[in-house]
């Protein structure tokens, strides 16, 4: 317990140190990317693939909704999203509300990104900071997909497979010439791959970034499970 003539120092003192904690604040805030959230201002995209099977099943654990694209269809790599990028950070929710999206573009893209809620919510998260109108940046999403080739062996995968990551990028770069260990990274969840994350200019040509080395998967191996219906 504090003696009564101790009090107007202690206060005081929390006065300086949230001062300075403001101050701190201010010091990062400035250091943030200036164009933070500026639509069309950033450096490139991360295009993100996730293995549709790990989803699955990790949703089947959670005993979440069935999800649609854990259906009957066989979904292999599907889009998880294109993302635009700082050099370091990426920008968010650029325009709030979002302009609304199109059913029609949101129909047309089931066959890369097969779930509505997931296009909606990419479209608000990441579309918003493309600088693109909603066709633009899905016709967008659809070039850079049509841009990478899946390598053949994750092309039918009917068994489990167990697999290092780094096997899996150099797959990757083996099937797509131009593509290098700078450009790529793989993420997991737990024990089993989670998704390829390759980098991309403007132009959607590959270029190298540090960024996503930052939250690749460190695990020596993890599982690829099948795809359901194969």
């Amino acid at each position: 317990m504090f003696h009564p003539r101790l009090r107007p120092l202690s206060r005081l003192m929390i006065s300086l140190t949230l001062a300075a904690g403001l101050a701190t604040f201010a010091g990062g805030a400035k250091a943030q990317d200036k164009r933070q959230n500026a639509p069309g201002e950033f450096d490139f995209y991360v295009l993100a693939l996730s293995w549709s099977p790990s989803f699955c099943e990790e949703a089947a654990e959670r005993g979440g909704r069935s999800q649609i694209q854990c259906g009957g269809r066989p979904y292999a790599f599907v889009v998880h999203g294109l993302w635009p990028q700082y050099e370091n950070g990426f920008p968010e929710y650029c325009q709030r509300p979002a302009p609304r999206l199109n059913r029609n573009i949101v129909s047309s893209m089931l066959d890369l990104m097969p779930a509505p809620g997931l296009i909606f919510n990419e479209w608000d998260k990441h579309g918003t900071c493309s600088g693109l109108e909603g066709r633009s940046y899905f016709e967008t999403i659809r070039k850079a997909r049509a841009a990478i080739k899946i390598p053949a062996d994750y092309l039918d995968l009917s068994q489990a497979k167990t697999v290092a990551p780094a096997e899996v990028e150099e797959a990757f770069i083996k099937a797509n010439p131009g593509l290098s260990n700078a450009s790529i990274s793989v993420t997991c969840n737990r024990t089993r791959l989670s998704e390829v994350r390759i980098c991309l200019g403007k132009d959607l040509q590959f270029r190298a970034c540090d960024e996503i080395e930052r939250r690749a998967c460190r695990r020596d191996q993890v599982t690829m499970p099948p795809i359901r219906g194969g």
